[in-house]
This record gives C-alpha cells, structure tokens and sequence, in this order.
C-alpha cells in the first residue's frame, strides 16, 4: 500500500468514528458548537470598547490674523477700467440720429453728426424702419461702437444673408464698414389649435405669419384652408428661424423654412416634411410615403389673393372693347410678395409697354411665364429661379387701373390657362436614390413633431 492510499484510509477511518460519534451524542456536539460560537462573541466584546471616543479625542483652535484688504486702492483700479453699456433697439420711422442715440442711452452730438453726414453712418436711418442696432457707449454715454443689421441689399441674397454696418470709433473720429453675412438657423417647434382661423392659431402659438403661409402651401394639396378648416383641428410643426448674430430677425423674411409639420382636420391626420435631395440640389415638400405634395407649377403665384378676371372674354377696363384675356389677373395689395409658379430662367425683367414692370420665365418643355404691373422686380434678366421664390411685388404700372398681378400661362406660345395647366402638371417624383436618406429624414422629424405635438399652443427652440 502505498503512503498516498494510507492516508486516504486514514481519513475515511476519521470520518466514519466522527459520525459514529455524533450519532451518539448529538447534544454534547450541539453544546460544544454554541460554546465555541460564545467565546467568538465574548472575544468581539471584549475588542469593540478599545476603539477610541471621538467626544474625547484632543481640540485646539487656530486663530490667524488676515491683511485688511487696501479699498482705497480697489476703488482706484475700477476707476481706471473703461465700463460700456450696450443697447439693442430698432430703427423707427420716425427716427433721428439724436432720437435713435438717446433711445439707446447714448448721448454724443458727434456720433449723431457722423450718422447724418457720412455715406454709409446715413444708411442706419435710411430706408425701411426696423434695422437692429446695438450701441456700445461708455459711462459717459460718448459712442464707442455701433452694429446695424438689416437685410441684404442683393435680392439673391435675401433669403440666406443680412447686411451687416459697423462703426467703430478711434478717437475723435469714426469708421464704417458693411459686409454681407449668412443668416444661421435656429430649429424652433410649434403646435395648436383651430379656433376661428388658420392665422389666428398660429398667432396664439408665436409662430411667425411666414411659416403658417408655408403650412398652408405644405397641405394645399390635402386641405382647404378656405372652405375646410374645423374648430379643434390641430396641427404640429418644425421650423426654422433665422438669427443675425445670434439675434432673431425681425424684419420680412426672416424666417427659414418650415421643416415638417402634422395637421389633423376633421378627424384625418396629414403629414409631410421637406426634403432636398443632395444629388439634384431640388427640395419639395413630400408626405412621409415618399410621394410628393407638390407638382411642377403652383397654382398660384401669390400665397392669399383673389381672382378678379380669369383666362375668358372680357369688356377690356382701358380698351372699353370685348376681348380675350389671355391670363389671369389676382387682386392683392401693392407691395404684395409676387413668386415664380415653377423652376426656370428669368428671360425678361424690365419695362415692356402696357405690361409696365414685367418679368417672364421660361421654365422646361417649351413653357413660360409672364408676371405683370409689377410694383418692384426682384431678380434680373438670366438669372435662375425656383418654384416659389420671389421674383417681384404687386403693383399697377402700365395700363392697370388699380393694384394687382396680371400672371399668363405659355405653352409653344400658345395662351394657357395657368388653372388648367398647374393641376394637370407632372408631379415632382423622389429619386430612388434619395430614398434611404429620405428615410433618415423622416425618422428624425417624426420624433420633433412627437415633442412638439406635447406643446399646446406654444412655440420654442428645440
């Protein structure tokens, strides 16, 4: 037998006589445990009270004399720093340099003196009221700088920069400088609901007037925002506002586009976002099934206006003679934004007889289109233009005998009725390779419009 085989006989033994044993004496065993257990615990005892008291641990106290601090000395360092005070305001109509200043808490005869002298400091006050000015004085109210921020001068140029005037002085004298700068954008969500009208719901939410305009050509296709609104509809939205400098913009068109938006009437919800496909560089509007909501030509150059002479025969106001009309007149106001029913090349803007103030665009498949009596043109002759965007203002020069759009509609130029063509017009189809990214859009907006479905009637950044 080997050593290893004797102590594995040795131990079985062991164990057999210990259960041998427990068998007989199971008290004694039970007894012998707990008093083991008990010397455990008396020795834990024992051992727990030579912790040391904290209550009788030693304490000192520690008294350190500090330096007065010298406030004469203060009082001299803040008297040598520069403060400035700066203000914003907006220009006013009825604004004068000194008027603007003192609004702003500024008081400089010099400042002022420079606003109506120089070339560029006139531009603060010329023009249309509501350019954002920040003064910068110090705390004797001298000027000591000035940021104006109003639209950009260059049409192409409205819907993505601002013109930014800066004068600075440097001394006795001042210096100014204009640039042109792109806005930035702002994702802002919105949602309410029908009361009385359309504005009016947009209005209690703070949504700009711009945007519901847009929400109204969004779902043009699905609802009659004339005939078929309901109290209670609702509608959820996300949008863009525009910033100069941080700064909300406050003059027209100063805001972005309208992004996404989700409008339940009469109990069926509606749904569409915008999407620009980044291959063709085109955007539209489409519901969230990739169709979409737009076709090649709006049926409106104007976004709210009305008919007052259609594509028929009519007794001519100047001529005093029966003859065809061969367009569409719309009454609107002067000044009323004018836009571009489809994408296309600008090949007339200037002045042309009866017609007065006129653009025309030729657009694909041999068509084109003529915008008249036009108060302001907007774009020039060769330039390319997209569906919707402006290109001029409502007005009666000509042989107009009161403000309004006179809008034609040419195929091989042929007269067309611009009603029949837009709704008999090619929809505008999503590229098949645009489709994953439309999904990535689709996903990402349904989630701002859940969050902006939860804001009643309120508008706010995202």
């Amino acid at each position: 037998m080997t050593v290893v085989q004797k102590r594995l006989h040795q131990l079985r033994t062991a164990v057999k006589t210990a259960e041998a044993f427990a068998a007989k004496h199971p008290r004694s065993l039970t007894v012998a445990v707990v008093g083991a257990l008990s010397c455990f615990a008396v020795t834990a005892f024992g051992i727990a009270p030579l912790a040391p008291d904290a209550a009788e641990l030693p304490r000192r106290t520690v008294v350190e004399t500090l330096p007065a601090p010298d406030i004469a000395a203060q009082l001299d360092e803040l008297a040598n720093q520069a403060i400035g005070l700066t203000r914003a305001e907006a220009t006013r109509s009825s604004d004068t340099p000194d008027s603007l200043l003192r609004r702003a808490g500024a008081f400089d005869p010099a400042a002022a003196a420079f606003l109506r002298t120089d070339p560029l400091g006139r531009r603060v006050l010329q023009g249309r009221a509501g350019k954002m000015v920040h003064v910068t004085a110090d705390a004797s109210g001298q000027v000591q700088k000035m940021v104006v921020r109003f639209p950009a001068e260059k049409p192409e140029q409205q819907q993505s920069h601002f013109t930014r005037l800066t004068i600075e002085r440097s001394g006795e004298r001042f210096a100014a400088r204009t640039e042109a700068v792109p806005f930035q954008t702002q994702v802002r969500l919105g949602s309410g609901s029908i009361r009385t009208s359309l504005f009016a719901a947009t209005d209690d939410a703070n949504i700009p007037d711009a945007i519901a305009s847009q929400m109204a050509d969004m779902f043009s296709g699905d609802i009659d925002f004339h005939r078929e609104l309901r109290k209670g509809d609702r509608f959820s939205i996300v949008y863009e506002a525009l910033t100069a400098d941080g700064e909300p913009v406050t003059w027209d068109g100063g805001t972005g586009r309208l992004l996404a938006g989700e409008f339940t009437n009469n109990g069926r919800t509606y749904s569409a976002v915008w999407f620009k496909d980044a291959t063709s560089g085109k955007g539209s509007f489409y519901g969230f099934d990739g169709q979409s909501k737009r076709r090649a030509f709006l049926a409106s150059p104007m976004e709210f206006s009305r008919i007052t002479s259609g594509f028929a025969m009519r007794f001519h106001p100047i001529l005093n003679t029966w003859r065809q009309h061969n367009g569409v007149d719309y009454g609107a106001p002067t000044g009323t934004a004018v836009r571009s029913v489809g994408d296309g090349v600008v090949e007339v803007a200037g002045w042309q007889n009866g017609f007065g103030n006129v653009v025309q665009i030729r657009h694909s498949g041999d068509r084109s289109t003529v915008y008249a009596h036009l108060s302001k043109i907007d774009v020039k002759k060769g330039q390319r233009v997209e569906q919707g965007q402006r290109v001029g203002a409502v007005g009666m020069t000509g042989w107009a005998t009161g403000p309004h759009l006179h809008f034609e509609f040419r195929v091989g130029g042929r007269h067309m009725d611009p009603r029949v063509i837009a709704r008999a017009s090619e929809a505008i189809t999503l590229p098949a390779t645009a489709k994953a990214q439309f999904q990535q859009v689709v996903a990402s907006v349904k989630t701002q419009l859940a969050v902006a479905e939860t804001m009643d009637g309120v508008s706010a950044a995202e």
